[in-house]
């Protein structure tokens, strides 16, 4: 049977409606398209009494912040609380290395500041997730094998306080992004990168750092606008870069220096269950290389991630 986006829509709507009641919601605002249609959708069927919460962690991507409060709060109007708890996180992720760990800690985090946000707020017990079928498969929920947490499903503490609304949990990412445009979302947010709950605390490898988090942001910023700039960013499904657990050793100024590298990774896929590597031409990863290394201090090596999915996985945790 051919699955129709509009039934889909139709459906969701009255199960929100019967699930929700004349009760108040909250959403988990990420600023990617899973989060962004939950939320329309969710609006669409109790109108007002969904509040969004867009959580600063301190693990967003340069200029995140900025663009989902302009795309939400002036574009569409919506309900938006914007809440700065960077300081937190990064005190909590402090010495952890382990990635099952960060993102248990991210996803019990996140849960408490939406708790301490709906004591401010009036009677407020459901909370609508972004939550998609690849995030549930690959948490071991539904019979299938865990491959790991994601923070929005096994990565809830077991105390949650919150009813748990999860409209697109049956859905792959090429039908979210169907459901949107039918929604009347922007290109800009539909074809929005993946980017994962726990941000770069999952593309920083290995132990968080405030200096390791500000070399990611200024790589990856790099890396997207020549993407952008080449006409490749609507051919390549995803595009990001990682911060390794290592040093390598480089020449900086004529002097030895002994440095981070960066990895990029580029996958093309249609479900995100299976994916493969994007073959950008070396001119272009030349140029990116280059741009990396003289304008990110403390970059001495940049590296190229031909991995299909699987064996690995498109985040490297």
């Amino acid at each position: 049977m051919v699955w129709d986006a509009k039934k889909f829509i139709d459906e969701s709507l009255k199960e929100i409606k019967e699930q929700i009641g004349e009760g108040k919601a909250l959403c988990a605002m990420s600023g990617g398209v899973d989060s962004a249609v939950a939320a329309v959708l969710v609006h669409r069927a109790i109108g007002n009494r969904l509040t969004c919460i867009f959580v600063d962690h301190g693990l967003l991507r340069k200029g995140e912040r900025e663009s989902v409060e302009r795309i939400f709060r002036d574009q569409f109007k919506m309900e938006l609380i914007v809440v700065d708890a960077a300081h937190r996180f990064l005190n909590r992720l402090k010495g952890v290395s382990d990635p099952e760990e960060k993102r248990k800690i991210i996803g019990e985090e996140f849960i408490r500041v939406f708790e301490e946000e709906q004591k401010k707020l009036e009677n407020i017990e459901f909370l609508v997730q972004g939550t998609i079928y690849p995030d549930v498969a690959e948490s071991g929920k539904d019979g299938e094998k865990l491959v790991k947490s994601h923070h929005n499903v096994g990565g809830l503490p077991e105390d949650v306080n919150f009813k748990i609304v999860e409209p697109l949990r049956t859905l792959y990412k090429d039908q979210v992004r169907e459901v949107g445009r039918l929604l009347g979302l922007p290109e800009e947010i539909v074809e929005r990168q993946p980017f994962p709950g726990p941000g770069l605390g999952v593309r920083v490898l290995g132990e968080i750092s405030e200096e390791k988090l500000q070399i990611l942001r200024e790589a990856d910023a790099i890396y997207r606008e020549e993407i952008k700039k080449a006409g490749l960013d609507k051919e390549i499904w995803q595009y990001f870069a990682a911060l390794p657990d290592f040093k390598a050793v480089g020449k900086v100024d004529g002097e030895r220096a002994y440095a981070y590298a960066i990895i990029l990774r580029a996958v093309n896929t249609t479900d995100a269950m299976e994916a493969s590597w994007s073959k950008i031409p070396l001119e272009i990863l030349e140029k990116i290389s280059n741009r990396i290394t003289s304008e990110v201090p403390g970059v001495v090596r940049v590296l190229y991630d031909i991995t299909n999915k699987p064996p690995g996985t498109i985040e490297f945790e």
